[in-house]
């Protein structure tokens, strides 16, 4: 098993806690001039602020606080050092050896070093005039202003305490011609509540949960139908994104995009979860189009292992899938998704002589469930085997484990377990999802 990075103590964190140990804070420097390389918030601080923590740490943001202005980082300039100096902010889990990713957040070491200096000498604020230009955000979207925003017709009431199912609204988009989008971005009112959510596309004239009401909650046991009941824990209908804690919004490269035909219906599958106070959530998704058709149709797969059983007290228990591509395609990102027992997470192409080459290892964080957007896309040919590994520690040292005495299966909740491993493609134009799986037939010699 590839050794996963876990986060080491950098240069800047040991000269951190090196300056906390001798005592060496801001209160030290007053009626002193500070030294002329001394790190400000204006020139400094505030774009790598911008360009690595706004995107959660604003107002309307999902982060605990707004990092905007000098006040806002000032207070907390020492919190920003730790967790920068630690690599515990900005998250990411993906091992450095492998693979390089468009949407990798991590902080250089001059960064970092940089935040240090300024939380632990002077804290100087600086001028204005030496700020960037602000970032614009619109409201809580990381992505430019939507083009078409939709939501829950009604919101759901969480309970403060016990399981809650599965829960499905069927949407309508009332498309009157096909779309294509470029990016799109899924945005809870409640996010403490949403442990995932996956946004389906309903083609018309589908079939999949045909009979289910429209604009209103319901859940698989709510249904009346066996069939209905059946049909809300299956489908192949195409996925317009996926979304869990930290996951980065849908932004395809030029030429790329994904389809929903015309008179299609979203449908929102959420599984909520419990955290001690009742609450309710009514979850939008937002949605920038192409200005125009695109080459390539992005797609979402997904390798799945749901006959596992892990062993009561397994510290490192690996599951495996894997499974072979029926046509070319253009690997784009992944997006691994466990439960609170996982603990590492790998995605592999496994040649014809059994030797694989890594594509993504990551080790696993179940609060901080990111995609991983690959730097260069990768042209895969119609036939290669892609793997993917899971590995869940069920021992007593796992602190987020819910019970190591229990063998633990496949379930929908977060005590339960899952092994799925997202991934995205890109394919002609005109192929939908079922076409790419109609493997050719080689031809006859």
């Amino acid at each position: 098993m590839h050794n996963i990075r876990r986060s080491a103590l950098s240069g800047a964190l040991f000269m951190l806690l090196g300056i906390a140990a001798t005592g060496f804070l801001k209160s030290s420097l007053r009626g002193q001039a500070p030294p002329a390389s001394a790190p400000v918030f204006y020139r400094d601080v505030l774009p790598i602020l911008q360009d690595h923590c706004q995107s959660c740490h604003r107002a309307e943001g999902i982060g605990p606080m707004p990092l905007e202005t000098y006040k806002q980082a000032a207070r907390r300039a020492r919190d920003i050092a730790r967790m920068t100096a630690s690599r515990k902010m900005p998250p990411w889990f993906a091992s450095s050896d492998v693979g390089h990713f468009a949407n990798d957040p991590s902080l250089t070491e001059p960064q970092i070093t940089t935040l240090v200096n300024w939380a632990f000498e002077c804290t100087l604020e600086g001028t204005s005039r030496d700020a960037p230009a602000p970032r614009s955000w619109d409201g809580g979207w990381n992505i430019p202003k939507p083009d078409y925003i939709t939501k829950m017709s009604v919101g759901v009431e969480i309970p403060a305490r016990g399981d809650v199912d599965y829960t499905y609204e069927i949407i309508p988009t009332g498309f009157k011609e096909d779309k294509w989008v470029r990016m799109a971005q899924v945005l809870p009112s409640s996010p403490q509540f949403v442990h995932h959510a996956v946004i389906y596309i309903r083609p018309p004239g589908s079939d999949w949960l045909h009979g289910a009401p429209i604009r209103t909650p319901f859940t698989a046991p709510s249904l009346k139908d066996e069939n209905l009941r059946h049909q809300s824990h299956w489908t192949d209908s195409d996925m317009l994104l996926v979304y869990a804690p930290g996951s980065s919004p849908d932004n395809w490269p030029a030429g790329m995009a994904k389809f929903i035909p015309a008179g299609s219906d979203l449908v929102f599958q959420m599984h909520y979860t419990t955290n001690g106070k009742p609450g309710a959530d009514q979850t939008s998704v937002g949605m920038v189009f192409s200005a125009e058709p695109p080459a390539q149709r992005v797609i979402t797969l997904q390798l799945t292992n749901d006959s596992f059983v892990i062993p009561p007290g397994a510290e490192n228990y690996p599951v495996e899938v894997r499974g072979s591509l029926p046509n070319d395609a253009t690997l784009l990102s992944f997006f691994p998704h466990m439960h609170l027992r996982g603990k590492a997470f790998e995605y592999n192409i496994v040649r014809p002589d059994n030797s694989k080459e890594a594509l993504l290892h990551v080790n696993y964080d179940f609060f901080w469930q990111l995609s991983y957007k690959l730097a260069e896309p990768r042209p895969l040919k119609a036939g290669t085997v892609l793997q993917a590994i899971g590995v869940f520690d069920n021992s007593k040292n796992n602190p987020h484990n819910p019970d190591p005495r229990k063998a633990v299966r496949w379930g929908d909740q977060t005590y339960e377990e899952m092994m799925v491993g997202f991934f995205d493609i890109a394919v002609p134009a005109a192929m939908d999802k079922q076409k790419y799986f109609l493997r050719q037939t080689p031809a006859r010699q």
